[in-house]
């Protein structure tokens, strides 16, 4: 719709978010009065195109094919030229036929701070031929009220909360109609049965919505405080209502006439196995994530018990095998920590790698004062990426600050992150003296070679990648890691 409105007319920015707010609510209003809704756009040059379409779910369709992008027949034009002409309601006398059946239509305009700024066309297919229900004169007069309400610039509501106070119910779930009073004008099957599952006994036609629910409200633990205001139909949010094991989801739409509140439409919804299923997940998530807590709190004892017995160990090549255990046991542990604090398995890399890094360069370095720098994110990462990713890097990082500067009292050792979609390049560089020819670096920080036995193994097994050690251009080593993430990665 946006593309059509830049490139066949003049509206203004505030008319066209008007039109954006109107059509994301308006499958509600197309719903209620068994109709097609179409959205004209007024263009430069005289003429309507259609901008938005809306097919109703509890009737037939009028169009078949999709209309948007399409101009207005010359029948229709002179109906949508009085609407925004006179801003008023146009309905044509007669009915249009479509091939075999007839459509009853009328424009109304859609009105803005004062101003006629488009037109909605209700389409209303008359094929069917019998008489209307009790429910569906209900429906079809609360979509009268809306629509005229579109054609004073009074719906949609520009202060309606977003987010989860709107949109759960439909219409067919349940309705309501109350008076300004807060009175139950009249309640479709569906909306009493919703009631009666929530403990409310006999007809609610007649009685104050609010006092039936009070007594429901009194048990509850927990109240939205705006609850009365939509139970009311003063306000046009959304809420549950929980009664023992049933919970019940209200939206309500304010019916006004210039300005003043002349009743409401109320939609409601059996939420019970859906909130059922909430409170699962998130008793399951915290499941979890106290485990990956518990986790944590183990491998950092297990850590602390490496470095207190490699504190007792004589032999320095035993020290420093503990030492590197314990660092390795520490990153897996810091893995779980970042686990433990978020609602899903996904690791945000960047900020615990800057840990684990410095932590393995501190480690490493005895006499050489090696800075690191990372440039580039690797963003949100799963859990069985994160942990061997973390482990690949800290033993690429502790192998550069080992080895790449024997000689030298300061040093750099830089991470690269390249990452498009869920492809990962990882170029670990460092400016030390550089690979011996024919000779790999990595894994001499250990006699038997298990860095290296660990970094190959991780890359080429659990992460499915590949790596590469060179030299680097300007003196040094770089190491390139590439590889594909999981699918279930955010981007």
């Amino acid at each position: 719709m946006s593309d059509l409105i830049a490139e066949h007319t003049d509206l203004a920015e505030g008319d066209v978010e008007w039109l954006h707010l109107l059509v994301g609510d308006w499958q509600i209003v197309s719903d209620l009065a068994f109709a097609d809704l179409v959205l004209w756009l007024p263009t430069r040059d005289g003429r309507f195109v259609a901008g938005a379409q809306c097919r109703p779910s509890t009737g037939a369709t009028v169009h078949y094919d999709d209309v948007v992008g399409s101009f207005a027949p010359d029948g229709q034009t002179g109906q949508l030229a009085a609407a925004m002409t006179e801003a008023r309601a146009q309905r044509s006398r007669e009915p249009r036929w479509f091939g075999a059946y007839a459509v009853r239509e009328e424009a109304v305009p859609v009105v803005h701070r004062g101003r006629a700024v488009a037109v909605v066309a209700r389409q209303t297919n008359l094929g069917s031929g019998r008489t209307p229900s009790r429910l569906e004169l209900n429906y079809v007069e609360s979509a009268d009220d809306l629509l005229a309400m579109v054609g004073r610039g009074e719906y949609p509501s520009p202060n309606a909360a977003t987010g989860p106070r709107r949109g759960a119910p439909r219409v067919g779930d349940g309705l309501i109609r109350l008076n300004s009073e807060g009175e139950v004008l009249y309640a479709s099957p569906n909306a009493l049965s919703c009631f009666h599952r929530l403990g409310v006994i006999g007809p609610l036609v007649g009685q104050s919505l609010v006092e039936v629910t009070a007594g429901i409200v009194e048990q509850q633990d927990t109240v939205d405080e705006s609850m009365p205001l939509v139970v009311m139909g003063r306000a046009p949010w959304r809420t549950d209502i929980e009664a023992g094991r049933v919970a019940l989801s209200l939206r309500a739409l304010p019916l006004t006439d210039h300005g003043q509140r002349i009743g409401a439409v109320l939609l409601c919804r059996d939420v019970s196995e859906l909130r059922r299923r909430e409170r699962e997940l998130m008793t399951k998530d915290a499941t979890i994530r106290e485990i990956h807590h518990r986790v944590k709190n183990n491998l950092a004892t297990v850590a602390a018990l490496l470095r207190l017995q490699a504190r007792r160990m004589e032999v320095p090549e035993a020290r420093a095998a503990l030492e590197e255990a314990m660092r390795r046991v520490a990153t897996i542990s810091l893995v779980h920590e970042s686990l433990s604090q978020n609602l899903d398995e996904q690791v945000e890399l960047d900020d615990m790698l800057k840990r684990a890094l410095r932590l393995a360069a501190d480690v490493a370095s005895t006499r050489t004062r090696v800075r690191t720098e990372q440039s580039g994110s690797f963003g949100m990462v799963p859990a069985q990426d994160a942990t061997p990713l973390a482990l690949v890097l800290t033993e690429l990082v502790t192998n550069a600050v080992e080895h790449a500067f024997p000689d030298r009292e300061s040093g750099t050792v830089t991470i690269d992150v390249g990452r498009d979609g869920d492809s990962l390049r990882i170029v670990v560089a460092d400016d030390g003296e550089g690979m011996p020819d024919g000779i790999e670096q990595l894994g001499r920080s250990s006699s038997s070679g298990l860095g290296s036995q660990i970094v190959r193994t991780l890359v080429t097994n659990e992460l499915r990648g590949s790596i590469d050690w060179r030299p680097r251009d300007g003196g040094g080593t770089e190491v390139v890691v590439e590889l594909d993430l999981r699918s279930d990665a955010h981007r």
